[in-house]
């Protein structure tokens, strides 16, 4: 909202202040003022000519010599380049020794051969943006009415000596969308009473009602519709002092019928649309739901296919505007209009908002209307814009109004005790001080002991608790009055639960083993939706994505992970090892709620390490990745319970991926990308595991216990096995320590041969067996007997043979 600072004073009395001052005071009540600006860009020396003759430049085509009596005792010649500059004309005109914005300085010239003593301005030269200027002016110089006096200040006469206060609106404060809201604020703020309007309707012997009529098909969409009828207008420029405040307000100027309804929709934050009235099409005003198929050619001159959620103003035949939004192009204002159709009208919030949203189209009137404005203004806005046609256009008033109103307000009556507001404050405010608070502020009250009781006006829509009057105490008391204590009670400091911490703690893991954390998007795209995904699910997609790439919930981390990898390397980074901790979403419904399960995932390729002074380098693989896991595992006391089983999956290597089973439930994956998906993705060769996070730090684990350094020695026996090729070592490495009890203490796989000499579908496990006793030295003979059983289980379970 752009407030005008001479333009606020017509209606409190903010002299004691500077705008500076003001805006600090607004910033220190709640509402933040971005910027306070100068319309005066350093300009100085500047005032109102006559333009008495226009001659042709003798050596320019486009130039002419113009005499212009700028109040001095003699005209001045000025060379002028404007097209539409003539004589008789009153023009601002920046005289020798002056200053235009850019600290551009005017001096005495000689043009093709011709002397200048001065320069006729447009307003753009003036510091005044393109965009508020009016079309008639937009690329010449500007005229001035002829009732300006000559030689007078010309930055007075454009309110160029104005200052401009943008604030920055939260969303409950919609009161504050028009200049009389903010003039209550800065009374309730410098404790200064609000001037109203003040005006006198002169109405003719017409009757509206005789002119138009007014139907409502839905009363809760529209609960409220005056129409007036204006009669006899003449459509033409604005008077200037209007023109000027609607340019400081950000709007350009269009004729004197229009800039009136948008002067006191930013007078009164009531939306008003002018219809002229011999285009309307009929005597009937009908608001009703549009019907499928009909189109409306909006201002903007759109056309637009209409939806039974649109509410519409018709002619009772066809649509004339969307309401609460915009007018139709066919029923404006233009130059040869003599009679208006005003329209001041309440309109449903969530209907306006719908409206806008669906045809994309926002304005200053479905803006204010979506926020929600005073229903108690409608009526004195029609009256105020209807007295300005009369006034400024010349327009004759029909007597009364057509009118539709079943609009129910009911007072809003809020209570708050002066207890309850210095405790939740920290205050200590007196009775006295919250009445006065409550008087500055308009709000009418009564008081019973130390309780307020609040009727709160309908321009304040922010506020209907207790808590909501406190505030207003706070922001007008003023923070900077409240005290800084310091908390009472009993501090604790916060800690992690045990799944925060379980989850921390993964994350160090990894990135103590060399893994660097990342961070993706939890949106996917449908061709990479199912990749990788650890259990079926339907895919759940977003109503309103931002693109196809952001459209559907991801079921698994694997696929962005991968575009992390292919965006490194090709910016030549090659070792690459990476992880993530988060969400991934599952529905058994695709109408449904998704379930939130957060994964751990990670990609591997490259160098794994490399020492290039000993010549050394490991390239990653699959055992590099399975043990980065069986770290993790350790880690979490896990490692035990965790078992390898050999998959065959889409998208990754069909003899290097596993599925991760911790207690026999799938717990995740692991593997080599297939060949065909990291030519696709131009990848060298990568590893990837993701696990359910979930599972992972959810299973319950056993405190850890330390055990005394053995005092007796341990006896190692190493076994070669032949087994079939597709027995998994694993197995093997099971059944061995279940044969050997608790004599027998570790069990590692140290050789893993096939090839040469080795029996066609055969392959030889090696493994070293650590035997130990804590409390006494063990025999041969007890050691023998335990491993002959370990031989036999893995015989009767594997068809194992010792290798010889």
């Amino acid at each position: 909202m752009l407030v005008s600072y001479k333009w606020l004073q017509q209606y409190v009395d903010a002299s004691a202040v500077t705008p500076e001052e003001l805006a600090e005071k607004f910033n220190r009540t709640g509402i933040e003022v971005e910027v306070v600006e100068s319309l005066n860009k350093g300009i100085k020396n500047v005032v109102v000519g006559h333009v008495l003759s226009k001659e042709q430049h003798p050596n320019a085509d486009k130039l002419s010599v113009c005499s212009v009596d700028i109040g001095d005792s003699e005209p001045v010649q000025i060379i002028c380049g404007a097209a539409n500059v003539a004589a008789g004309q009153k023009v601002a005109v920046a005289k020798v020794g002056a200053v235009l914005p850019g600290n551009f300085k005017i001096k005495k010239a000689k043009l093709r051969g011709e002397e200048s003593h001065g320069m006729i301005c447009s307003l753009q030269e003036l510091g005044i943006e393109a965009k508020v200027i009016q079309k008639d002016y937009a690329t010449g110089i500007f005229v001035f009415p002829n009732d300006v006096e000559v030689g007078s200040d010309a930055l007075e006469q454009l309110n160029l000596d104005d200052h401009v206060l943008e604030l920055e609106l939260t969303a409950n404060r919609s009161d504050c969308l028009n200049m009389l809201g903010v003039a209550y604020e800065v009374g309730a703020m410098l404790g200064k009473e609000v001037e109203l309007p003040r005006f006198q309707l002169q109405e003719s012997n017409d009757m509206a009602s005789d002119l138009v009529s007014v139907n409502i098909e839905d009363h809760d969409a529209n609960p409220l519709y005056i129409a007036k009828v204006i009669k006899n207008v003449k459509v033409g420029p604005s008077p200037l002092w209007l023109q000027t405040r609607l340019m400081a307000a950000g709007i350009r100027p269009i004729n004197n019928v229009v800039d009136i309804t948008n002067y006191v929709l930013l007078e009164y934050g009531q939306p008003l649309h002018a219809f002229d009235y011999d285009r309307f099409g009929s005597k009937e005003v009908l608001v009703r739901r549009a019907k499928p198929g009909e189109e409306l050619t909006t201002l903007d001159d759109v056309k637009r296919s209409l939806t039974e959620d649109d509410l519409v103003i018709t002619n009772g035949n066809e649509p004339v505007a969307l309401a609460g939004v915009m007018g139709g192009a066919d029923s404006e204002v233009r130059e040869d209009t003599t009679t208006i159709l005003l329209e001041a009208a309440y309109f449903n919030s969530g209907v306006v908002r719908s409206s806008s949203k669906s045809h994309g189209l926002r304005s200053d009137s479905s803006a204010r209307f979506e926020k929600g404005i005073d229903p108690k203004r409608t009526q004195e806005a029609a009256n105020r814009a209807a007295y300005l046609m009369m006034e400024y256009a010349g327009g004759e008033i029909a007597g009364d109004e057509a009118i539709s109103d079943t609009l129910q307000l009911q007072p809003v009556v809020v209570s708050v005790s002066v207890q309850q507001i210095n405790r939740l404050l920290g205050t200590s405010i007196s009775n006295e001080e919250v009445g006065s608070i409550f008087h500055n502020l308009q709000f009418s009250y009564t008081v019973d002991n130390d309780v307020f009781v609040v009727t709160v006006p309908t321009r304040r829509n922010d506020i209907s608790i207790p808590e909501d009057l406190v505030e207003e105490v706070g922001r007008l008391y003023g923070y900077d009055n409240v005290k800084s204590t310091l908390p009472i009670g009993e501090a604790r400091p916060g800690i992690l639960t045990p799944y925060q911490a379980k989850r921390r703690k993964v994350r160090r893991y990894l990135e103590g083993a060399g893994l660097y954390q990342v961070v993706n998007y939890s949106l996917t795209s449908e061709e990479k939706v199912k990749q990788f995904a650890l259990e079926e699910a339907e895919p759940v997609r977003l109503a309103m994505p931002m693109s196809e790439e952001r459209s559907m919930l991801r079921l698994s981390l694997i696929p962005h992970l991968l575009d992390v990898v292919k965006h490194n390397s090709a910016r030549q980074i090659e070792d690459i090892a990476i992880y993530e901790t988060a969400s991934v979403f599952v529905s058994s419904d695709k109408d449904a709620l998704p379930n939130e399960k957060e994964h751990v995932a990670g990609a591997l390729t490259g160098l794994w390490s490399s020492h290039l002074w000993q010549g050394e380098k490991k390239a990653v693989d699959f055992y590099v990745a399975k043990g980065v896991l069986d770290g993790l595992f350790s880690h979490l006391g896990l490692e035990e319970r965790i078992q390898y089983k050999q998959i065959k999956q889409d998208l990754l290597h069909p003899g290097r991926t596993a599925q991760i089973l911790l207690d026999g439930d799938v717990l995740g994956i692991i593997g080599q990308l297939h060949p065909i998906t990291q030519n696709e993705l131009d990848l060298q060769e990568t590893y990837v595991f993701e696990l359910s996070l979930e599972k992972l730090l959810q299973a319950e684990v056993s405190e850890l216990k330390y055990n005394l350094i053995p005092r007796f020695p341990s006896i190692t026996r190493d076994i070669a096995l032949v087994v079939n090729s597709e027995v998994a070592v694993g197995d093997l490495k099971k059944t061995i320590i279940e044969a050997g009890g608790d004599l027998l203490k570790n069990v590692s796989i140290f050789d893993l041969y096939e090839g040469e000499h080795m029996e066609q579908g055969k392959k030889s496990v090696a493994f070293s067996l650590r035997y130990l006793d804590p409390e006494r030295t063990l025999t041969d003979e007890e050691v023998t007997s335990v491993h002959e059983n370990v031989l036999k289980a893995v015989e009767n379970q594997f068809d194992a043979k010792l290798r010889g």
